[in-house]
């Protein structure tokens, strides 16, 4: 009997799922200057992974203490998300008759702001984000229990591989910067596909392909095309079936693609190749 392919898909959040970084709508909310320079100074520094800065900061950084859960939440809320993420997860929930996909993102951004971004859209357990023990007391940060930043995302996917029964070769990653480097490196050393969505150029260099697009569900573009053979006329048809018209998409190494959302709302449904 033929068994459908399984595929791990998993996903950053800042900057992939979302527009802002985490730690700027922090910044900003808090009204703390000078986080890029803060960040920079860290990095230059090398004394945490790339993309784990902001939970040093609020464990060691003055200005950074007052933080509490209450503010990570209200960061999450104010996050601008890119369009059709609710999209993009229905359709990995419901998968196609060439694949079957399991959902997760993994983000370096502390999970109470990922949780509020995302909620109601990705189920809490299928989020992983640094998680940080408050005091009872007082409400401060007292620890950083876990960072999935540089191989502590690896570390993450390799729990979910086997959480999911997924072989390294069938993961999908999709990340936008420097933090992403580790794990795209990882999942293309084990035959996995990635997918970058910047152009940052040492990820562009690793990435299988490159996704350069406002709204989050056009990151299927390469999967579909690439890893699934679909036909071209199929792939617009999921779209349009999602109520998205694929406007502009200009291949070559990158994926530019504009998709709009000016057809009339149709129901979701799969259209396979």
């Amino acid at each position: 009997m033929h068994r459908t392919p399984h595929y791990l898909f998993a996903s950053d959040f800042d900057q992939t799922l979302s527009f802002n970084d985490s730690g700027l709508v922090l910044s900003e909310l808090m009204g703390i200057s000078g986080f890029e320079d803060r960040v920079a100074g860290l990095a230059r520094c090398n004394l945490v992974q790339q993309g784990g800065e902001l939970a040093y900061l609020i464990r060691h950084d003055p200005e950074f203490r007052g933080v509490r859960r209450e503010h990570l939440r209200e960061v999450g809320r104010l996050i601008r998300l890119k369009a059709a993420i609710p999209a993009l997860v229905d359709f990995l929930n419901r998968g196609c008759r060439e694949a079957q996909f399991s959902f997760f993102v993994v983000s370096a951004a502390p999970r109470e702001i990922v949780l509020a971004a995302l909620e109601g859209v990705v189920e809490p357990d299928h989020i992983f984000g640094t998680d940080l023990e408050f005091d009872g007391h007082s409400g401060e940060v007292r620890s950083i229990q876990r960072v999935p930043a540089g191989y502590g995302k690896v570390a993450v996917l390799e729990e979910l591989e086997l959480r999911c029964a997924v072989a390294p070769d069938r993961v999908i990653y999709v990340g936008d910067g420097s933090s992403d480097v580790h794990v795209m490196l990882h999942v293309n050393n084990h035959g996995g596909f990635t997918i970058a969505v910047s152009e940052n150029r040492q990820l562009a260099r690793i990435a299988t392909s490159t996704v350069l697009s406002d709204n989050a569900f056009s990151v299927m573009v390469p999967v579909l095309d690439q890893l699934l053979h679909w036909e071209t006329r199929d792939i617009r048809g999921l779209f349009e079936s999602y109520g998205l018209a694929l406007d502009g998409w200009e291949r070559d190494r990158t994926d530019r693609i504009q998709v709009s959302t000016a057809l009339a709302e149709l129901a979701p449904g799969v259209v396979a190749a």
